[in-house]
């Protein structure tokens, strides 16, 4: 009979480093080999070991030693810097975009080239920044780092079984296998996904853990189209084939304007960003800051667009919350900085149409990380998946 022993050890080993590399990179302050293994239930000489290994491999570093009494003194740990990094990349409306993020969560270089995409040739597009992300990947392997793997957001619906965007209506694309068209460098793991879904993984992964947002939410995130991701538990709920959150694609009114996507009265027709500029006076390419401020103004164009988004806002949230049974809606994108301005309305219509709304209220707030949150959640969605299995990494540092 065949013995199991070893790879029972062997997948023991893995578990163990994965839960040493977790502990460190999402503790709220740095911890010692000793706060390791009081978290863990390891013993010392173990976590000791498996310490040294995640050091070695470039995944976690040692801070200055900490006297706290008599004996030696600590020494905390913490996600090593510049070291091992993933790539997110986007296309978007009105962008495109590439992010290198390290295990601190810093941004260690980036490129975002505004320009409108509408319309756009998906082929052309995707090999233009396909040229960007390799550019950009020699920079920083020029100086040292190695890339975990790259995420591509996508505004549309994005089949994550096979990697290929199905539709998205504010490009004009259809039916698109977007890897190929990019020509990462081979070898680099690779997917596509949803990018307000990678946006919402950012406010759990791309901050620091006393900036994350509560592991179980609604997304909402505001540019030309309208995006969502739920949360629950502090995992994507994606659905059967990841294309839940289309928030955008809600009716509001089935008697309102055509929509992008070929329905009437969506969401997005009433609250998009290209609406609220029209309805102000400013012109799609505008950038959110400025829309912000011309939103803020005391004047009734301003305040009109603000009730009716807001208005069409609170009732799509309501029918979610309804539905998911969720306690906080967190805005991204240009809703970021509106949240002053859309949270009244906001409130009223999930005070009003949410059942459960005197026993729970429902919590809206801007998300924590607003600044293209996509790009920080594809990167860091390639890191955690280090952090989940630490051992190929081990291994190459072993030679």
């Amino acid at each position: 009979m065949t013995s199991t022993g070893p790879a029972r050890q062997a997948s023991l080993r893995e578990r163990n480093l994965a839960t040493i590399a977790r502990a460190v990179i999402d503790a709220p302050d740095p911890l010692s080999r000793a706060d390791l293994a009081a978290c863990t239930g390891m013993t010392r000489a173990t976590v000791s070991t498996l310490v040294d290994q995640l050091v070695e491999a470039g995944l976690l570093t040692e801070l200055p030693a900490v006297a706290s009494g008599p004996g030696r003194p600590a020494v905390p740990l913490a996600p090593a810097a510049r070291t091992v990094v993933g790539l997110g990349l986007e296309v978007n409306v009105d962008y495109l975009g590439g992010r290198v993020v390290d295990l601190t969560g810093a941004i260690v270089d980036e490129f975002v080239i505004a320009g409108t995409l509408r319309g756009s040739s998906a082929t052309a597009t995707l090999r233009r920044l396909g040229h960007l992300a390799r550019d950009l990947i020699a920079r920083v392997e020029s100086r040292g780092m190695r890339i975990a793997g790259a995420h591509l957001a996508l505004p549309g619906l994005v089949d994550t079984r096979t990697n290929l965007l199905r539709i998205a209506p504010n490009l004009g694309w259809s039916d698109v296998e977007p890897l190929p068209l990019l020509g990462l460098p081979a070898g680099l793991p690779a997917t596509v996904g949803n990018e307000a879904k990678l946006a919402a993984l950012a406010q759990l992964w791309g901050c620091p853990v006393t900036e994350r947002a509560s592991r179980t939410f609604l997304y909402v995130s505001g540019d030309v189209g309208i995006g969502a991701a739920i949360v629950i538990d502090g995992e994507l709920f994606g659905g059967r084939r990841g294309w839940s959150g289309e928030l955008g694609h809600i009716t509001i009114d089935p008697a309102g304007p055509r929509c992008g996507c070929g329905a009437t009265g969506c969401l997005e027709r009433y609250a998009g960003k290209e609406v609220l500029v029209t309805d102000v006076g400013l012109g799609i390419d505008v950038a959110d800051d400025v829309l912000v401020d011309r939103l803020s103004a005391a004047d009734d164009a301003a305040r009109a667009a603000v009730t009716t988004a807001g208005a069409a806002l609170g009732q799509a949230m309501a029918d979610a919350v309804n539905l998911l049974d969720i306690d906080t809606v967190l805005l991204g994108g240009v809703y970021t900085g509106l949240v002053p301005l859309l949270r009244p309305t906001i409130t009223e219509q999930l005070r009003t149409r949410v059942l459960g709304a005197p026993w729970a209220p429902v919590d809206v707030a801007p998300a924590p990380v607003a600044n293209h949150a996509a790009l920080t959640g594809g990167a860091a969605t390639s890191l955690r998946a280090v952090v989940a299995d630490p051992m190929p990494w081990i291994a190459a540092a072993a030679g």
